[in-house]
């Protein structure tokens, strides 16, 4: 008896260890009626929706905030449009939105990002030898600080990277991958790709010429999750 019953207090140990080692590393989201916060300058700040998208750990704490631009603006055809738009309509450096951290998160190349505010850029991954095979996708969001980031302004490749760079103080920009998305939903969502890595998708509004174009393009964003390469 006195086995049996050591042995059902180990069994019932070992699937309580087992139920916390999978619930550890969730997170959900939550929409909150918050105005895009003052660190991100004027210009860029009245481009973004005055709500954001707060990411929570499984413990409930707050990794990070993220204000999405109002509209996209695209170059492309309304046949492009009618088959989905992707990254590659819109032009690198475009503003895609504002991420506050609220402690220390990590990028896509594992690289340690500072709790604050940083703007996200398109960003087109270098077709040279040293990026293959160092993420499924070529398009990332680029997190440039703030208070370097002064207008909505398009700017060269180069100059988005090395601003980018200053947010870890490495020489690397800091980086979120953006998984494609061809049939985006109407409300965001937050999808477990697992290996620990979620990601939030949404449809962001098009803009082409100034006009908002029929539908969307879909977007997913990766805010949880690091390169499998050394």
């Amino acid at each position: 008896m006195r086995a049996l019953l050591a042995s059902l207090a180990a069994t019932l140990a070992m699937t309580a260890i087992t139920a916390r080692a999978d619930d550890a590393g969730k997170y959900t989201i939550k929409e909150l009626n918050s105005p895009p916060p003052k660190e991100v300058r004027e210009p860029i700040r009245k481009l973004l929706n005055d709500k954001a998208l707060q990411l929570l750990t499984d413990k409930g704490s707050v990794l990070c905030d993220v204000w999405l631009r109002k509209d996209l603006p695209a170059k492309a055809t309304p046949e492009q449009v009618k088959n989905g738009l992707t990254y590659r309509e819109l032009e690198e450096s475009t503003v895609f939105g504002a991420i506050r951290y609220e402690q220390e998160g990590t990028d896509y190349r594992k690289q340690k990002i500072k709790p604050g505010v940083y703007t996200l850029r398109l960003g087109f991954q270098p077709m040279d030898g040293d990026h293959m095979g160092t993420a499924p996708y070529p398009e990332f969001c680029l997190l440039v600080p703030a208070a370097l980031d002064a207008k909505p302004d398009l700017m060269e490749a180069k100059e988005l990277r090395e601003l980018s760079a200053k947010s870890t103080g490495g020489s690397h920009p800091a980086v979120l991958l953006l998984f494609p998305s061809e049939k985006p939903q109407d409300a965001p969502r937050l999808e477990d790709k697992g290996n620990n890595t979620w990601v939030l998708f949404y449809k962001a509004p098009v803009t082409i010429d100034s006009k908002r174009a029929a539908d969307g393009i879909g977007v997913g964003l990766t805010l949880v999750g690091q390169t499998s390469a050394p």
